[in-house]
């Protein structure tokens, strides 16, 4: 494996719009990394961020949110993130960590922690759940790209 090619999975899994389900398919399709290997790289990637965002969202964004077209961006995010919180705020933890493991767009590990952090959660907890989604969301995305994969092989011989 190319070091650089690592480094590519990982920082595809630490983007927000692409995480592990860009990130996994990436290691398999593109650079031909054996599952556990793209489910390792790509769980890292996805959990870089997640401790910093956690930890020093609520120092960032008021610096971010004095920029005109910044602001109006965050406060339609922020506003959209706030209403499908309530699974997190019914369930909790668990709400969260599932939030986390569903792979689809926007309910992975940066949108989660940004929903940590907007109600309230200790980081402890919060971090512990957003790590147990990833790793479920990273089992899904593995196992249905290594079934896609095999799919198109019949076709194509």
């Amino acid at each position: 494996m190319d070091p650089v090619d690592i480094l590519k999975v990982i920082g595809t899994g630490a983007l927000p719009i692409s995480e592990l389900r860009g990130a996994i398919p990436l290691a398999i399709g593109t650079y031909h990394f054996s599952w556990y290997y793209a489910y390792l790289f790509g769980v890292i990637g996805n959990l870089l961020p997640v401790p910093f965002i956690l930890l020093f969202f609520n120092t960032v964004i008021p610096q971010l949110s004095r920029i005109g077209f910044l602001n109006r961006i965050m406060q339609w995010y922020f506003t959209w993130t706030k209403r499908r919180s309530k699974l997190i705020e019914r369930y909790g933890w668990l709400g969260l960590m599932i939030f986390v493991a569903i792979p689809l767009p926007v309910t992975g590990a940066w949108t989660g922690s940004i929903l940590a952090v907007l109600l309230g959660m200790k980081f402890k907890y919060a971090f512990s759940a957003i790590v147990a989604g990833v790793l479920i969301a990273g089992v899904i995305v593995t196992c249905a790209t290594v079934l896609g994969w095999a799919v198109a092989g019949i076709f194509t011989g």
